[in-house]
């Protein structure tokens, strides 16, 4: 039961979020959306580091000066797992009038809904590898940091779900529909996560990987998307500001509860 509730964590974090659009009757103002592109941004650099790179080195200790070969290893592997997925799924980021990965004739808002969807999935990926951890009982993770992370990702989750409703609505969605699409976009984080507590919970040794897989995927969302959207527009330091609260309350979630 512990499990599944940290699972569904992140997806609860969506589904709030994308309710939103039930209450608020314009898209968020372009200065919050930055703050809270960069405050994701650092949240989920955060976890990275601490909840999931910092344990696969620890899980390889063994290995002695070799430890950090699973976790380079993992993250590469993560970051082109990310880039293939980018280049083969037709995907719309906010503001964009292209879309990027293949050419296609899909409504606007699809792949907008499209382009997060692909955002989650490293979400997912990363709390099922570190519940995966706690299931084979390794030292290096803690039921308390298994929920931290998971709790980090779902407070993240809350203003990413508002991002993605509100422009679908703009787009003349109703806001029934814009609050389903922005919560099945968040359905791929439980789903991917129980995909990864599957692998790593019955091959064992491949759990530093795919921590450090999580990690890869996660980093590479964070550079090639967040951060680039937090930073265009009109010069502004709110995406710094955001970064740096998301990736404090991350880091103390992690020490604290883990």
């Amino acid at each position: 039961m512990e499990i599944f509730l940290g699972l569904m964590i992140p997806f609860i974090g969506t589904t709030a979020g994308a309710a939103c659009v039930f209450f608020m009757k314009d898209q968020l103002n372009e200065k919050v959306q930055k703050a809270l592109l960069g405050f994701a941004s650092g949240v989920m650099v955060a976890a990275s580091v601490w909840s999931l790179l910092i344990p696969a080195m620890d899980m390889s200790a063994d290995m002695g000066k070799l430890a950090f070969i699973p976790a380079v290893a993992g993250f590469l592997l993560g970051i082109g797992f990310l880039l293939l997925m980018d280049k083969t799924i037709p995907h719309l980021h906010l503001g964009a009038e292209t879309n990027e990965g293949p050419k296609c004739t899909l409504k606007k808002t699809t792949m907008l809904v499209l382009a997060v969807t692909i955002h989650n999935i490293p979400e997912g990926l990363s709390t099922g590898a570190v519940f995966a951890g706690l299931l084979t009982g390794n030292s290096s993770v803690t039921l308390m940091g298994a929920f931290a992370l998971a709790i980090g990702i779902g407070i993240q989750n809350f203003p990413e779900g508002a991002i993605i409703s509100m422009p679908l609505r703009s787009e003349g969605e109703s806001r029934l529909k814009a609050f389903l699409s922005g919560t099945l976009s968040g359905i791929v984080e439980p789903i991917a996560g129980g995909l990864m507590l599957f692998m790593a919970s019955h091959v064992t040794p491949i759990l530093p990987y795919m921590l450090a897989f999580a990690a890869g995927a996660m980093i590479y969302v964070v550079v090639e998307e967040l951060i680039p959207e937090a930073s265009e527009g009109d010069h502004s330091n709110l995406g710094t500001i955001g970064f740096a609260i998301g990736f404090v309350i991350m880091m103390i979630l992690d020490v604290a509860l883990g």
